[in-house]
Parts: C-alpha cells; structure tokens; sequence
C-alpha cells in the first residue's frame, strides 16, 4: 500500500494499513506527524512493514541494516539534507513580498503546491525531523539538518564510531519509489545516473534560524506535550491554504503555527477520534488568528 494522502485526511487510512498488516509505504508524512505513537503502535500490533518513501528517509533507511533491533546500538546521529528551497540566498527582510508562484519554484524537485511552499518555509524539513524520531526511534537531538543545494547527497547517518554513511544520487523520486517496491531487493527505477565526474561541488551550509524559523519548530514541538506535533501539522496546513490564497504574508506563515503551538493545549491523544478532533481545534485557532 503506498500512502500518500497529502495532509492529516491521510491518518485513518495509514493506521487501517498498519492494523491490518500490510507492506506500507510512507509517502504521507503527515499521517506519522500527526499519529506519532499512536500510528506506530499501530505498525507494532498489525506486523506492518513499514517503508519509507520521502528521499531523506528512504536515505537513511537505506544507510541502515535490516536488522532493526541493531539500530540504537548503531546510529549516534542523523543528518538530514535540505536544498534550502528557492530563499536560501533571499534577503530575509524581502520574504513578505514573496508570491504563491516565487514560493512554488522549487530549484531541484518538482512537488505540489502545498508541499512546495512547506520546502519554502523549511517546514518540509520540519515535519521530515519529526518523521524521521518515530521512524528511527530516536531522540529529538539526534536530529540534525544541514542545507545541501545540490540535493545529491540525500541524508546521511553517524555511527557511534563517528563513521558517517551517506546515499547519494540524482534528485528523483523514482529511486526511494522503487526502493519501496522492491525491497529488500533492488529494481531499475528509471532514474538517471549520478555522474560525479560531472557533479557540481558538493556545498553545506547550517540551516538559518533568521532565514528558516520554522524548521526549528519541530524540535520544540517534539519536546512538548503529546499531540504538539498534531498541533504544528494542522496549524501549518491553515496558514499554507491562506497564503496560497492571498489572505497571508509568507513570512507570517511561521508566526500563525508557533502563536498555535503557544496557544495550544493537546489533552488526550490516545485514539485517532482525539487527535482529529485536536486537528480540528487546532485549524479554528489558526482561522481565529488570521
């Protein structure tokens, strides 16, 4: 089953494939955003094979044994990748003047709408870093982000013995796709090959707290209350709706989710009945804000 159900609505769906056992590729990082503990207890019970499919997790995913019961005992840290979207080298003072087109023009991936803008703001990268604690079974702290405009080296893991592993290759989606769908064999994904004779340099640089504010939500969101993150992705999915729409500035787009995360207590978060409704809660907030 590939699950790829943009936004929350991609939840109930995501769990039902879990429940019920399937071979589950996680294209929807919202559903595990959103579920967290509840989704992979879900996996845990059903016997689910869970795969993931964004670029940077199917990176580290593939970094990794198969085995994994070995993975704490492996992985000092991981390192996910970002392009840095098309504001890496924008003069932050000009980003409230920036359009629904400027913040869909990504320079390596071609995406939709919503999630393009997300790639803009870095919330993308957010909701990968709360993605990847459930998936990896990690400590917010054991998250890193580094900005890598070229999108070649797609997320990298450090070993306790400070080995660092890296999968590299062209930007396309084709690969964790098809790595998905074989695994744990490998098929022709159709991707081109990474020539690294002709490969630009490869650049890294620290993801801006100035330029980037909302990446490093994520951290304080996973360091909350239960159901923070629930909190961050609904709020998120109301400001991104009202810019595209022209009710909101870009650069207000971080102001609604973290005045929401402020605002905000989860409460219960034990079924999937109370986390829609936290979503639901969470998106009349951020209406009230706008």
């Amino acid at each position: 089953v590939m699950a790829a159900i943009v936004g929350a609505a991609g939840l109930a769906p995501a769990i039902a494939a879990a429940r019920a056992g399937k071979r589950l590729l996680l294209a929807n990082k919202e559903a595990i955003v959103v579920g967290g503990a509840l989704f992979m207890q879900a996996v845990e019970q059903g016997g689910a094979t869970l795969l993931p499919i964004d670029s940077e997790h199917s990176a580290i995913f593939q970094c990794l044994p198969e085995d994994r019961a070995t993975w704490h005992q492996r992985v000092d840290h991981i390192v996910l990748t970002a392009s840095g979207g098309p504001f890496r080298s924008r003069d932050p003072k000009t980003l409230a003047d920036v359009t629904p087109d400027e913040a869909c023009a990504h320079p390596n991936w071609v995406m939709g709408r919503k999630i393009s803008v997300d790639s803009a703001t870095m919330m993308n990268k957010a909701l990968e870093v709360i993605e990847a604690r459930w998936l990896f079974n990690l400590a917010p702290d054991q998250i890193k982000v580094l900005i890598h405009p070229q999108s070649i080296i797609h997320s990298m893991v450090v070993c306790r013995d400070q080995s660092v592993l890296a999968q590299l290759g062209t930007p396309d989606m084709r690969v964790p796709i098809a790595y998905g769908l074989s695994f744990p064999e490998r098929i022709t994904s159709g991707a081109s090959r990474l020539d690294l004779l002709t490969t630009a340099a490869l650049t890294f640089e620290e993801a801006d707290a100035v330029r980037f504010p909302g990446l490093h939500l994520s951290w304080a969101a996973l360091k909350g209350a239960e159901g923070s993150t629930t909190v961050l992705n609904a709020a998120n999915e109301v400001a991104v709706d009202a810019f595209l729409n022209g009710r909101l500035r870009f650069d207000r787009i971080h102001a609604i989710n973290a005045q929401c995360l402020a605002d905000l207590q989860p409460g219960d978060c034990g079924s999937i009945e109370a986390l829609l409704a936290l979503d639901a809660r969470t998106r009349q907030h951020a209406q009230r804000l706008l």
